[in-house]
């Protein structure tokens, strides 16, 4: 019973976060403002949208959402979808 007290206990919840601060967390990590997006139905998914992603940008949100218990979806589009 004491172990799934502590392993709920250790569960945390997404919050959704502002556009300023998925814009902040996309510059930082070397992606443009709009590139990391948060759906409000959804929040423990982050979404990277972008043309050509890089492993170390890719790295960067990654530690980021796992930092705020979230997971990492990588899309990327082709590059006249993205026009």
């Amino acid at each position: 019973m004491f172990a799934l007290i502590f392993s709920l206990a250790g569960c945390a919840a997404a919050q959704m976060h502002t556009d300023e601060q998925l814009a902040t967390v996309a510059t930082g990590c070397g992606l443009s403002g709009g590139d990391v997006m948060q759906d409000a139905t959804e929040t423990r998914l982050l979404f990277i949208m972008n043309t050509g992603v890089t492993g170390p940008q890719r790295a960067c949100v990654y530690g980021w959402a796992h930092r705020n218990h979230m997971h990492l979806v990588v899309i990327h589009l082709a590059p006249e979808a993205a026009n």
